[in-house]
């Protein structure tokens, strides 16, 4: 399994935000989203090979019962089943973070899922063969109605602008009934300043329809660095 990096930090973002974590991030992503901010683990995946068991040795350095599997695209790869075993072992609560594309029968208890939405698509005219296989491949229904169904799950969506809201809320009609409480918009945005902007509507819309805000709360703390 390609890793970009395995570290321990906070987690920022959703209903777990606060909690301590360890996140191991997979290298490799079927989808190219104009404003992804680990482009290490997408755009330019770098990274090594660790087998499932140096990625356990690594985890237990820490004492920390919470664990992340974010990436990139964790679900590209299948030794997250026999990782995701090997955690439930030791006790550890899982989180896997997906666009929902991809589906494997990983075990966890939070499935993280954020699907992306029309405007995520990279530029056509600088990248025209991943506008084409993102725009084929962001919006997978199969897929999210078999995850919503097998998995405590929160659907995150990035919102860049207002007409993204329209977009969340005719992709919900199109999905299983579920409670409004489980949708989540988070802001675009790669830097403090450019989240603040979003900050002074999306909470409204979130208090408006009963779905909950969610601040990318690393950038805040941390800023756009790795590690964290």
């Amino acid at each position: 399994m390609k890793i970009a990096e395995i570290y321990k930090s906070v987690q920022g973002e959703g209903r777990l935000t606060g909690t301590p974590s360890v996140f191991i991030r997979a290298s490799g992503c079927n989808l190219r989203c104009w404003f992804c901010d680990t482009p290490y683990a997408s755009w330019l995946p770098d990274g090594e090979d660790y087998a499932v068991d140096e990625i356990i040795a690594a985890v237990e350095e820490w004492d920390c019962r919470h664990v992340v599997l974010t990436g990139g695209e964790p679900m590209l790869f299948a030794e997250l089943l026999p990782l995701c075993r090997e955690l439930k072992a030791r006790r550890r609560h899982i989180t896997i973070e997906t666009a929902g594309t991809l589906y494997l029968p990983a075990a966890c208890d939070l499935m993280s899922i954020s699907p992306k939405l029309a405007g995520s698509a990279p530029d056509a005219a600088k990248n025209p063969r991943w506008a084409r296989r993102h725009e084929r491949e962001r919006l997978r229904r199969d897929v999210l109605g078999r995850l919503i169904a097998e998995y405590d799950f929160q659907l995150k969506f990035v919102i860049d602008q207002p007409e993204d809201v329209a977009e969340v809320e005719q992709l919900l009609l199109e999905l299983p009934e579920l409670s409004a409480e489980k949708v989540l918009l988070m802001p675009q945005g790669r830097t403090a300043e450019e989240l603040a902007g979003h900050a002074a509507w999306l909470p409204q819309v979130c208090v408006e329809r009963g779905w909950t805000y969610c601040p990318r709360r690393q950038i805040e703390w941390f800023g756009p660095v790795r590690g964290t």
